[in-house]
């Protein structure tokens, strides 16, 4: 039994819900949600009431999955039956709603750094100004190493073909919902220390995309000769990396970060894979403020999103002075041609 005061408080919440998700949803109350396994277990769940429904919403919605809704059959039961809901159970919705669309609590943490890499990647501005630097230098047949959940990918396409790969399972499932309706888009799991992964990609690209990959990797050497043999003759590498081996922090353990790199160390080893550098820049050089505060200073495992949110919302600010600054970048950007 739905009672009428019950409908209008399950409407006003599912409106409210829907106003911060941006989702559509009939009734977000309801019981019955189905997810795939490994999804749900990659969620941290923190509400162990009737607020976990408003939170689930929210962190799906975050987390751009596909939401579908099919009809069920309902038989209400009264409160002398057991109903257990009541108008507190309200305010813990409605602070659940608005705690959830404030905080980005949605990966559990994992051997991916999933958590924290989200916190980064979610920076859309600072996704942009990395977009559009290396956008000059993309051709029409592009393969991404280690696309995340796409925030840069987003700025790169369309191309004739895009081939967005990673080894996170749970990045792989957003992505695929990004090539939806994108036909020229593929999403492959490639290990970039893997031949294998890269037989079937033998010279069928004319630019690759690595971001933030090869500082992870055992062997670099190995996974530049793998990107090096999926480009045709004089094809492009983009690669980004992390600056300044003093800087090597407590933010670069949790990362999985192997090492940051200096100017020749880079040059170096794109040089013993095939490459030709073209040009080498420093990258976000306010950025190295912030590194330095938290990894070395503070000594945290994570960023602040409050943090995050104000570091992102100074971006259109802070690309245009970063060239006057007098001290190197966070990070380095690299063009180099496969000879």
């Amino acid at each position: 039994m739905l009672y009428f005061r019950h409908t209008i408080g399950n409407r006003f919440l599912t409106f409210l819900s829907n106003l911060f998700t941006d989702l559509n949803l009939t009734d977000m109350e309801t019981c019955y949600k189905m997810f795939r396994g490994p999804l749900l277990k990659s969620i941290p769940i923190r509400s162990n009431d009737f607020a976990m429904e408003p939170e689930i919403t929210a962190k799906i919605a975050k987390r751009e999955c596909r939401v579908f809704e099919v009809p069920i059959s309902y038989l209400g039961r009264t409160y002398r039956e057991g109903k257990k809901i009541g108008w507190r159970d309200g305010f813990k919705a409605l602070r659940a709603i608005m705690t959830y669309w404030l905080l980005d609590d949605i990966y559990a943490e994992d051997e991916y750094g999933s958590h924290i890499l989200h916190n980064l990647e979610r920076a859309r501005r600072f996704n942009r100004w990395m977009g559009e630097a290396i956008q000059p230098y993309v051709g029409e047949r592009v393969l991404e190493i280690g696309a995340g959940i796409g925030n840069v990918t987003e700025w790169l396409v369309p191309r004739d073909l895009y081939v967005a790969s990673d080894v996170n399972p749970h990045y792989l499932g957003y992505l695929r919902n990004m090539s939806l309706g994108r036909p020229y888009m593929k999403v492959e799991h490639i290990d970039v220390e893997d031949p294998a992964c890269f037989t079937p990609w033998r010279g069928k690209f004319d630019t690759v995309v690595c971001l933030n990959v090869l500082e992870h990797v055992r062997d670099p050497n190995l996974s530049l000769e793998n990107m090096a043999g999926s480009l045709e003759p004089n094809g492009r590498l983009l690669l980004y990396v992390p600056q300044h081996q003093r800087l090597y922090s407590s933010l670069d353990e949790v990362l999985g970060h192997r090492c940051r790199y200096s100017r020749q160390e880079l040059t170096d080893e794109v040089s013993r894979a095939g490459f030709t550098v073209e040009s080498i820049s420093d990258f976000n050089r306010f950025g190295v403020l912030g590194w330095w505060w938290n990894g070395i200073k503070r000594k945290r495992r994570n960023f602040g999103r409050v943090q995050m949110k104000v570091f992102n919302a100074m971006i259109p600010l802070l690309r245009n002075v970063d060239r006057f600054l007098p001290w190197s970048g966070l990070g380095l950007l690299l063009v180099a041609r496969r000879r």
